[in-house]
């Protein structure tokens, strides 16, 4: 029986998580082969939750798919698509599901995706989703209702360290914390050294950092992350290696890439463990970790 997440954030050990783009269709071909590359080789799975507002099968169904193939998954929930009714809903049947895990996500604006008349939600933001899962752990709905049983989740939320200014998300990060996040999976990270000095502020609060490890396939993507992602700072000696790299060898260079900064986290106890982004190219995560030499 796979080990729960819980149990593994617990355990002092390093810690792995990577996660999953589900499908814009039914054909789920591709994700489950995918679950079944990653699960045995991560303590947890995410699944995104329409990311960037691109709308996809839903996270909830992918993480049913990862506990049916014997994964561990994390649900993740974005507050710009339900209010706070469907929110409570689908939290208790995840619970009920067998899912234990959820991260908490506010959501990318709607602009920024596929279907640009949406209307967005945002009843309620990642910290008093937080908040509302802790609620109903002691029995209680939003509305002051009890609950014929109740659930209990191991919660997460997000960080950006590379966030300029970094005092808001400092701030937000410790609403999170007191709101009960137990887990933090961060933004892409790049700058150790940087990163460094996040952590020395973080390790204030009784919580876990996965540093965020997104997969640079090429040295235009790198530059187009630091131009247009906020939060994401890519070093140019790290673009140029990139761009140095053989004719078709710029994956394979953002494999070594990734897995030499998850060994040099590791190495020197920098946090609690990573989480790994592939981006739609889940299949390299076993290489990822092999770089890495994990």
């Amino acid at each position: 029986m796979v080990a729960s997440f819980k149990e593994a954030l617990n355990s002092g050990k390093f810690i792995i998580t990577s996660e999953i783009s589900p499908p814009k269709g039914t054909n789920l071909e591709k994700m489950l082969h995918h679950i079944d590359l990653i699960k045995d080789k991560v303590d947890g799975l995410n699944v995104t939750d329409h990311q960037s507002s691109v709308m996809r099968f839903p996270s909830l169904g992918g993480c049913l798919a990862i506990r049916e193939r014997g994964g561990e998954p994390i649900l993740q929930m974005t507050c710009r698509d339900r209010n706070r009714l469907a929110l409570q809903a689908e939290l208790l049947l995840a619970y009920t599901r067998g899912i234990r895990n959820v991260l908490c996500l506010t959501g990318d604006a709607v602009p920024v995706g596929d279907h640009k008349d949406a209307k967005g939600v945002f009843d309620l933001d990642s910290v008093q989703l937080l908040r509302v899962i802790r609620l109903m752990e002691s029995g209680k709905d939003m509305g002051g209702n009890s609950l014929e049983g109740v659930v209990e989740f191991c919660a997460g939320a997000i960080v950006t360290p590379e966030a300029r200014p970094i005092e808001p998300q400092l701030i937000k990060f410790e609403k999170k914390v007191e709101a009960g996040a137990q887990f933090f999976q961060t933004q892409a990270i790049y700058d150790l050294d940087n990163f460094s000095k996040f952590m020395q502020y973080a390790r204030q609060f009784p919580v876990q950092i996965l540093a965020g490890i997104v997969l640079l396939s090429s040295a235009r993507m790198a530059k187009y992350m630091t131009e247009n992602v906020p939060g994401i700072f890519v070093p140019q000696k790290l673009i140029d290696e990139l761009s140095s790299a053989p004719k078709g060898g710029a994956l394979a260079k953002g494999i070594e890439i990734a897995g030499r900064m998850i060994a040099a986290l590791k190495k020197n106890s920098l946090c609690d463990g990573v989480h790994i982004m592939a981006i739609g190219r889940e299949e390299v995560v076993p290489d990822i970790l092999a770089a890495a030499g994990l």
